[in-house]
């Protein structure tokens, strides 16, 4: 239980103390009237005594009494009614709150801290008022009137024959058969004759000589003179009197005002509440209609307002707490005891003083005596004959017997003088004055001899008496028998049904346990009482329940949550909403958190209905609003009521402040940090073949690897134009920002271009929700030329010119569990600083329109508007925490974020905008294939741009074509047929002769130095206007991989008026391009064996080409035609084809394969331009009768593009050390001898079959070749994976191995070719030797002089060499030693001797060579040449 005031050794003797009657005449009564106060009021703070008091018991010892107060009360001859008390008390609990600002107490219990209130004074008020307001019973006799204070005035006309007649009024009230009330102790009451006399108004010496003969009549001892009203009322006001009444008149406040009205009382009942009225306690609500006799009303009489069971949630739902505000407030104004001094206060006390010495202890010690002189006497005669004869009949010891066995006898009366009932009223006197070990023994008397008598209701009394005086005792002699009182209570309760007595074992017993810290004893006790028939005392014992369970050693905190749950619910009932929702409150403290949502969602429902009715509407909103936001598990249609509850509360709400900020509301959830904010226009959607760039749209998904891909574009692109160096200052320019990006700055939007913020919501009900009226919320700082700032803050868009135009969703709909994004726009008209807060709607519901099983809302609901049923304006606010910052020391040691600042953004003056339009782009290529589409630049601005450049990780896709106009072929008609290509139309005579041209890399963009991927576009004047749009050609390729390829284009641009903050704008696009196989060519170089060509000059080649057609024919193809081999180099061109085959035209069928031979030679010393030169010379070998210029667009430009990409390549650079140079001047030396920069373009046409018509298309293939005798592919092979090979741990030694060419490398050094005679005729016959005269020229290939031996000797290695060669010899000398110029040829005359006829190979000369100036000989065995084969014929 709560902490009291009180204990209970104080609250036991001030609950029952000795009752004293006052009867007035009505000329005393208006004396007292006069103080607005009756007699009995008037006497009521003076009634404690201040002093000890003194008696002496029956056996003559004296006993002391502390602190002794007396009860007086004027005579009322009706019991108080049952529904009056019930108001009384709902009354007394509803006017008492908890004191605003109440500091409570904080207990703190497991994980648990709770704010509970420590006291509970509704409690001790209500306890109180029960215990004085308890009907006199028969059956105990401590409420029972000891005296009666006979009343009358010394302004009466005959004072003593008043005094005679109210005397015979009491002795007709207590001895008249008509009057069953008021109770009285014994027969002979002591009577107590007190004059009042009015100081300021009455004659002094008359009340004295009138005292004087009451003396004389009634004795010293039992009158009293009594002087008041020393002062007048109108003086009132000149000094404040303290007013000791009021405390004791406001708790009986309606005891009091009833009081005040004489004569009969009628009562009526009030019929709309009787229909539904209750029958509280299990008391019926009779009513008498009138009273017989001239006695007041008792206080406690029902009126006729209604009772407190009825409706709940009527609108007269305050009607029982109002009804003691009114009293309270007819109080107010009157002052009590007005016409009193502070020497009419001691008067008063004196008096009571007096009366209490002489008159009515004396009366008590006469009548204790009296009664034990009588006990004593009756023991000795019938108790003992009685138990003589009991004992006799039934032997010596009565088993006792179990409450349930005994019979009900409850209806069983004694008469008033019987002996039991004699013990009983000598016990409750002595429990009166405080005398507890005798009236323990006496009960304990009385108990069994009720008990023998089988009188439960006398036996329940004494046995609850019994346990009280027991625990009372001086000295606590014996333990509080507790069992005394379960088995009263439980008589009480089963077998009398009587709860009002019941209800008071309970308090005694609970205040005796909590005493002694058996709180879960008490506990059990408070809620066994607990019952149907009473609400309000349930609430209140289940409360204190609860504090027994959270005061206990260890609190048990689930326990009193749950029972003050239950008290809440009973105390909502008896129309107590104050304490329901107190005792809500608090138990929510322990139901919070801990995931038991339906009961947070049952007492938070509770809470916001109880505060709502309190009008506590804050509160309200409150509750409802956490029903709504957490993860409810409640089924749909409890969610809907929860939401139309919350909604009607909140409209209440804005309706009392209309103008009042705009409420935040919970509902629809928004993920903050998903927020994506988009600047710019949305993309426009394709148009026939016009198809617009890609750019960036909100729909796209954010992907890390694709946006670094752009952000190393726009770094390349901006380095190029700022001379290689990436500004300091320069960010990426970024369109979306989300929860990836990075929100670090003020992001900056550019006027009169939108900016849509997309906002994630989710709906965690069941229930769909509908929001209206969906727009942004901003503030807005202007900036104007002058460089003020204007705060201008909007939350609705109003009349006035708007800096910022905002878009409103009239419907949005969310269903049921269901995320969603809204995309809400604005428009900056202005530059200055934006601030974009949070989205402001209407939040409602729809009617009659639920989510079926999932399946979705029925149908109607989505078409047109939807039906509202209720809707409240609400705003929600966008905070998006920034990244956790983990750089520094400290922040890696504290939680720190970085600022989010992707709604903050900064509005810019006016930039260009460019659109970028794809015409006839085509979605799948061949491999290899060029296709020729058109790209339409448009300034959608009113701002002209200049600087368009385009930067792609591909530049072998596209070219824009050459930069003079004579390389750009005119663009071709419709029809499907024409070429891309430019092209000559050639006669067929020079089929196999080369064409030659030139052309500069630097026409085509490849310059030294410059970076291939970055490419201006071609803009007539550099310049688009606003409005502008401008065509050009673009040639596409085919990549040579096949498969699906994304090709990342980024367009850059800036505005001719330079800006400070937007430096550039860029437009992004996306082509996905799907390439099929088509040819596969394949190529190789080797040295010519002929020594001259036709110029006479040395060092030709033999290119060898094979065309592999690998298409699977799923494109549709037939075959392809080469139409035309092209080479480009610096130092090469092919002369002629060598194909053997007269099939003139190359046609290749699925999977077949085509070999072509080239002759190539070295280009003209005039042709070759200076080694730096970008100068490359073109030759062209036809198969067709049209000449392809392949030195012109788009040839050469993707010939240029893949000879970048092919450059791009890193190449292996070796370390360079001073002592080693010279070393690698020779290697480089010697490896150039085998390298060849000739490249060779394959140009082809397929024939497609396509809806039954041909189409033919064309495309090239490229092949570099580097090295001699290493063959060379158009697309990278596969690498095959390498075969696992064991691990193997070696140390790495330190010394470098020096670097040396390959021996393939070497054996380059040197070509040596045989000049002799194919067939030779020698008569054998005549001469027997045949000499053949042979010239062997040494070609030296490196740009370096080289020492050069020539063996002659055969190798005898093996046997069947001797066989081949044994038959042959060099005549003359066998070895030369030579040294050979650079580019030198050289040639040594030599003679073979031949013995035989046949065919001879003359290729045995051995050749070794090195460099002059290498101190290291590198000498290596040169590569010899096919096969020299002579035929010696016999004439």
């Amino acid at each position: 239980m709560a902490q009291c005031v009180q204990s209970v050794q104080e609250l036991i003797p001030d609950s029952f103390v000795p009752c004293v009657a006052a009867l007035c005449s009505d000329e005393a009564e208006r004396l007292t009237r006069l103080n607005h106060l009756s007699f009995a009021e008037l006497l009521k703070p003076f009634s404690r005594l201040t002093s000890e008091v003194h008696m002496r018991d029956p056996n003559n010892q004296l006993h002391v009494i502390k602190n002794l107060k007396i009860a007086v009360s004027n005579i009322i001859t009706q019991p108080p009614q049952p529904g009056a008390i019930r108001k009384l008390l709902n009354d007394v609990v509803s006017g008492s709150q908890p004191a605003e600002g109440l500091v409570a107490n904080v207990i703190t219990a497991g994980d648990y801290d709770l704010n509970i209130s420590a006291t509970t004074p509704w409690f001790e008020s209500y306890r109180e008022t029960f215990l004085q307001s308890m009907p006199a019973s028969d059956h105990e006799f401590l409420n029972h009137y000891l005296a009666c204070m006979l009343v009358a005035s010394s302004s009466e006309a005959e004072p003593v024959e008043q005094f005679s007649k109210l005397s015979q009024e009491q002795h007709r009230i207590q001895h008249n058969s008509d009057y069953s009330y008021p109770k009285w102790f014994i027969p002979n009451t002591l009577k107590y004759y007190v004059l009042l006399h009015d100081v300021s108004a009455g004659d002094e010496q008359r009340a004295e000589s009138i005292y004087e003969e009451m003396k004389q009549k009634y004795g010293t001892q039992g009158c009293y003179l009594l002087k008041i009203n020393s002062r007048t009322s109108n003086r009132a006001s000149d000094e404040q009197i303290p007013d000791p009444w009021s405390q004791y008149l406001q708790k009986n406040s309606i005891q009091n005002q009833e009081s005040y009205e004489d004569g009969p009382c009628t009562i009526t009942s009030n019929k709309n509440s009787d229909s539904n009225l209750l029958s509280l306690d299990g008391l019926d609500n009779e009513v008498k209609d009138g009273l017989p006799n001239n006695f007041r009303a008792h206080p406690l009489q029902l009126d006729s307002s209604s009772d407190p069971s009825n409706s709940m949630d009527g609108p007269d739902h305050v009607k029982f707490a109002s009804s003691l505000h009114e009293t309270k407030k007819a109080n107010t104004g009157i002052i009590h005891g007005a016409c009193l001094t502070l020497t009419d206060h001691d008067r008063i006390r004196q008096f009571i003083q007096e009366f209490t010495f002489r008159g009515l202890l004396p009366h008590i010690e006469k009548t204790i005596r009296q009664l034990n002189d009588q006990l004593i006497s009756r023991k000795g005669l019938s108790r003992s004959l009685f138990s003589a004869t009991k004992k006799w009949f039934s032997g010596s010891k009565v088993p006792e017997k179990s409450i349930n066995e005994l019979k009900n006898t409850s209806g069983l009366l004694y008469p008033p003088e019987a002996p039991e009932l004699q013990i009983r009223k000598m016990a409750d006197l002595c429990f009166l004055v405080q005398h507890y070990d005798l009236a323990y023994s006496c009960y304990h008397t009385a108990k069994k001899d009720f008990l023998n008598d089988q009188a439960m209701l006398y036996a329940a009394g004494a046995l609850e008496m019994a346990a009280v005086s027991a625990f009372l005792q001086p000295g606590a002699p014996r333990p509080y028998p507790a069992h005394y009182m379960d088995t009263a209570i439980q008589t009480y309760r089963d077998i009398c049904k009587n709860m009002v007595l019941a209800e008071r074992c309970v308090l005694l017993s609970a205040e005796i346990l909590k005493s002694q810290s058996k709180y879960s004893e008490a506990a059990a006790l408070l809620i066994r009482l607990t019952s149907e028939d009473s609400d309000l005392r349930s609430a209140l014992l289940l409360e204190q329940a609860a504090h027994c369970f959270i005061n206990m050693k260890s609190p048990m905190v689930r326990k009193y949550a749950f029972h003050m749950i239950l008290a809440g619910h009973r105390f909502s009932k008896a129309g107590q909403k104050k304490h329901a929702l107190r005792c809500y409150c608090q138990a929510m403290q322990v139901y919070k958190g801990k995931g038991w949502s339906l009961a947070e969602d049952h007492i938070n429902f509770t809470i916001g209905r109880q505060s709502y009715t309190l009008r506590q509407l804050d509160n309200a909103v409150s509750a409802f609003r956490h029903i709504l936001i957490n993860e409810s598990k409640q089924s749909a249609a409890q969610q809907g009521a929860f939401l139309r509850e919350y909604l009607y509360v909140y409209k209440n709400v804005s309706q009392l402040s209309p103008d009042g900020p705009l409420p935040q509301l919970p509902l629809p959830y928004i993920n903050s940090s998903a927020t994506r904010v988009f600047f710019g226009h949305d993309r426009r959607p394709a148009d026939g073949e016009k198809q617009a760039a890609t750019h960036v749209s909100l729909d796209q998904e954010y992907d890390s690897e694709s946006s670094q891909q752009w952000r190393e574009l726009e770094e390349q692109v901006v380095a190029v134009v700022n001379r290689g160096v990436i500004p300091t200052n320069f960010y990426p320019t970024q369109y979306c920002l989300n929860s990836y990006s990075d929100n670090s700055r003020f992001p900056l939007a550019v006027v009169e271009e939108p900016i849509t913020v997309e906002v994630a919501f989710r709906n965690p009900l069941k229930v769909p929700l509908l929001l209206t009226d969906l727009s942004l919320l901003w503030k807005f700082q202007p900036k104007d030329s002058s460089g003020k700032d204007n705060e201008e803050v909007k939350e609705l868009v109003t009349g006035e010119p708007v800096m910022i135009g905002t878009e409103v969703i009239s419907e949005f709909l969310i269903n049921s569990e269901e995320s969603k994004v809204a995309r809400l726009k604005l428009f900056p008209h202005h530059i200055g600083e934006l601030h974009i807060l949070g989205v402001v709607y209407n939040l409602g519901t729809i009617q009659g329109c639920m989510t079926v099983d999932g399946i979705g809302a029925l149908p109607g609901c989505h078409t047109g508007k939807h039906s509202l049923s209720m809707s409240v304006r609400g705003r929600q606010d966008l905070e998006i925490q920034g990244p956790r910052l983990n750089n520094t020391k400290e922040e890696k040691t504290s939680i720190k974020y970085g600022p989010d600042r992707r709604l903050d953004p900064i509005i810019t003056e006016e930039m260009p905008l460019l659109e970028v339009f794809f015409i006839h782009f085509p979605t799948g290529l061949l491999c290899g294939e060029i296709r020729k589409a058109y790209v339409e630049f448009v300034n959608v601005s009113k701002c002209p741009l200049t600087g368009l450049k385009v930067v792609s990780k591909r530049p072998e896709f596209f070219t824009f074509g050459g930069n003079t106009a004579a390389l750009t072929p005119l663009s071709p008609s419709a029809s499907e047929n024409c070429s891309a290509y430019k092209t000559v139309v050639t006669d067929s005579t020079s089929v196999c002769t080369a064409l030659v041209s030139s052309a500069s890399s630097v026409d085509f963009g490849i310059g030294i130095g410059s970076q291939p991927e970055v490419i201006p576009v071609p803009l007539p004047d550099a310049v688009l206007l606003p409005g502008a749009s401008v065509q050009l050609p673009m040639w596409l390729r085919g990549p040579d991989e096949e498969g699906v390829h994304e090709i990342n284009f980024l367009f850059y641009y800036e505005s001719v008026q330079k800006q400070p903050k937007i430096r550039h704008r860029i437009l992004r696009h996306t082509a996905v391009i799907c390439t099929s196989r088509s040819l596969n060519v394949r190529a190789t170089v080797c040295r010519s064996n002929s020594l001259e060509d036709e110029e006479g000059r040395g060092g030709n080649m033999l290119v060898f080409v094979d065309v592999e057609n690998t298409n699977t024919s799923e494109a549709g193809v037939k075959e392809f035609h080469i139409v035309q081999v092209s080479s480009s180099s610096k130092h090469w061109k092919l002369q002629k084809s060598v194909n053997l085959s007269e099939n003139k035209d190359a046609k290749l069928a699925s999977r077949e394969k085509g070999k072509f031979c080239f002759k190539a030679v070295r280009c003209r010393e005039k042709e070759v331009a200076t080694q730096f030169s970008e100068k490359y010379i073109f030759a062209d070998i036809i198969f067709g009768n049209e000449q392809i210029i392949s030195s012109a667009s788009p040839c050469a430009d993707f010939f240029y593009r893949s000879l970048s990409s092919e450059l791009k390549k890193p190449q292996a650079q070796p370390s360079v050390h001073a002592e080693k140079q010279s070393v690698e001047d020779a290697v480089r030396l010697i490896q150039k001898c085998s390298e060849v920069d000739l490249n060779i373009v394959v140009l082809w046409k397929a024939y497609v079959v396509e809806d039954s018509k041909q189409l033919i298309l064309e495309g090239q293939h490229h092949v570099i070749l580097h090295t001699i005798g290493k063959e060379a592919f158009s697309c990278p092979q596969k690498q095959e994976p390498p075969e696992m090979e064991l691990l193997k741990f070696f140390r790495p030694e330190n010394t470098t191995v020096p670097l040396r060419p390959s021996v393939e490398q070497l054996s380059n050094l040197i070509k040596t070719s045989l000049h002799y005679p194919e067939s030779f005729n020698h008569p054998f016959h005549q001469k027997s030797l045949c000499l053949v005269p042979v010239t062997l020229l040494l070609s030296n290939c490196s740009k370096a002089d080289v020492d050069v031996i020539v063996d002659l000797r055969h190798k005898t290695t093996s046997p069947e060499a001797l066989e081949i060669h044994g038959s042959f010899t060099w005549l003359g000398q066998t070895q030369y030693k030579l040294q050979l110029k650079s580019q030198e040829i050289h040639s040594l005359q030599l003679k073979a001797c031949f013995v035989h006829t046949g065919v001879y190979n003359l290729g045995t000369p051995r050749v070794f060579a090195k460099l002059s100036d290498q101190v290291t000989v590198f000498e290596t065995s040169q590569q010899n040449s096919m096969p020299a084969l002579i035929i010696i014929n016999n004439v």
